[in-house]
């Protein structure tokens, strides 16, 4: 693997007394794209919120470019070059299309060149710029919440249910963009409920249920285990 990024070591946290992560070490490269994968109630949400600050850890340690970034606030860390786009397209739904872009220059940027990139990566959205958010298809609030995102030159993207929702076309369009994303070196992070949409773009998977990490490796490496963890549960 390439220099790493991202690194979780040993990591057990939770809500309240009840610990949901159980010693989970897990290491994402620069350019890389590691799904993380498995049955629902698994801890794999509990991860992210994790790494972006929003849960504390009971023991253990995050690394963020080998620095020690457990306990930094979510804000802090999106200065550091972390970017999450959780569940549920993390769009500003009465907001336009234009104004939601807008609010990725708080980091510098300008607007135009935000405009720029986003109409250029999702047409689409260029039709719909003054648009309330709100109205839009979740694809279309999807592309908007992964322009913006990518508006502040992440380092790393944590990505939670990409494809929740969506159409398979819509899915594969918004793959094909992390792909390329992660081939300028940024380092991507993916949660998902269904397995196959991502593992084509996928350079390592992660296997995690009950809260541990029971494998990692690549994608066609895993795919009777990945066929364990999903019996018996949505995959």
């Amino acid at each position: 693997m390439s220099e790493t990024v991202l690194e979780l070591l040993d990591v057990r946290a939770g809500y309240g007394t009840i610990e949901v992560l159980h010693g989970v070490s897990l290491a994402v490269g620069r350019g890389e794209v590691l799904a993380l994968l498995g049955p629902n109630g698994g801890g794999k949400s509990t991860t992210l919120k994790v790494i972006s600050g929003l849960v504390d850890i009971m023991s253990g340690d995050v690394h963020l470019a080998s620095r020690s970034v457990a306990g930094v606030s979510a804000d802090k860390l999106a200065r550091l070059g972390l970017c999450s786009i959780p569940e549920g397209k993390g769009v500003f739904p009465n907001l336009t299309v234009r104004e939601n872009l807008m609010m990725a220059t708080h980091t510098g940027a300008k607007l135009g060149d935000v405009e720029e990139v986003a109409y250029t990566r999702f047409p689409r959205l260029s039709d719909r710029r003054s648009q309330l958010a709100g109205t839009m298809s979740g694809g279309e609030q999807q592309m908007l919440a992964m322009s913006r995102a990518l508006a502040t030159n992440p380092a790393v993207l944590l990505l939670d249910e990409l494809s929740m929702g969506l159409a398979p076309l819509v899915v594969a369009r918004l793959y094909e963009i992390v792909a390329q994303v992660a081939e300028t070196g940024v380092s991507v992070l993916v949660v998902e409920q269904f397995a196959q949409s991502v593992l084509g773009i996928a350079d390592r998977a992660a296997i995690m249920l009950s809260g541990r990490i029971t494998r990692v490796g690549a994608p066609a490496e895993l795919a009777e285990e990945l066929s364990s963890a999903y019996l018996g549960g949505k995959g």
